[in-house]
């Protein structure tokens, strides 16, 4: 089974893509609060997906993002953004982001995003 990294600041919207996620039967999910520990995470944990909020505090989500392909030009990372972020949404993107979810999200979306990127 896959190991997914779900990154935001705010620890509801970790919750609501965890919940989410276990219901499709993903149970191997990591957790981190900003960007910094999301690198840390990555390092660590190697997961298969990461989702991740663009607008965090110590180092954003672009930063994160490419920090992360640093370490593995190869990560999958869903960027998850509030509306009126586009031109991050774009940057993400020419970094290497896969895809990208606005928030708020549903979770159909979610479970879209997934099955695109993971093979089940």
């Amino acid at each position: 089974m896959y190991k997914i990294m779900v990154v935001d600041d705010a620890g509801f919207m970790r919750m609501m893509i965890k919940t989410t996620l276990t219901k499709l039967g993903y149970t191997d999910i990591v957790e981190a609060e900003d960007g910094e520990k999301a690198v840390e995470t990555y390092k660590a944990e190697k997961p298969d997906l990461v989702f991740m909020d663009i607008t965090m505090p110590n180092l954003d989500g672009i930063g994160a993002l490419k920090g992360i392909k640093a370490v593995d030009a190869g990560a999958k990372i869903v960027m998850c953004s509030a509306m009126g972020q586009e031109a991050m949404v774009m940057e993400a993107i020419k970094e290497g982001a896969m895809d990208f979810i606005v928030k708020p999200f549903k979770p159909d979306r979610i479970v879209q995003t997934v099955s695109k990127i993971l093979p089940l």
